[in-house]
């Protein structure tokens, strides 16, 4: 495995808090290989800023399986807490519109309470 590679799967795991396997296939290296161990380790953001920008073109896009994964690995890493992610969705409800404002304060709901019970 090169050293790009090694980066890539180990920004994965912090990004989702879970263990990457390298796995076969372009789509797959083009994923690790690119946007992980050159995009996501790039200065100049935090991981947390980058989760929030992230989460913001995610809700513009309707797109509540992705914001599921987000907002999990957000809670996971404690990069935000419930408050924050609530106060986020509420921001960004006024610029995707209320419709997907309200699918996704739904999933961050759901992924808080989940979150909450794993935890007590």
């Amino acid at each position: 495995m090169n050293e790009k590679r090694e980066r890539g799967l180990e920004m994965m795991r912090e990004v989702y808090g879970w263990e990457m396997p390298d796995l076969p296939g372009e789509f797959f290296a083009q994923t690790v290989d690119h946007l992980f161990a050159e995009i996501w380790t790039r200065p100049g953001l935090t991981l947390r800023d980058r989760r929030l920008l992230l989460l913001g073109a995610i809700a513009a896009q309707g797109l509540d399986d992705i914001a599921a994964i987000q907002v999990k690995a957000a809670l996971r890493n404690e990069e935000m807490d419930a408050e924050q992610l609530r106060e986020a969705v509420v921001f960004l409800t006024h610029y995707v519109g209320w419709p997907l404002g309200s699918k996704l304060s739904m999933t961050v709901d759901k992924a808080i309470a989940k979150h909450e019970k794993k935890d007590s």
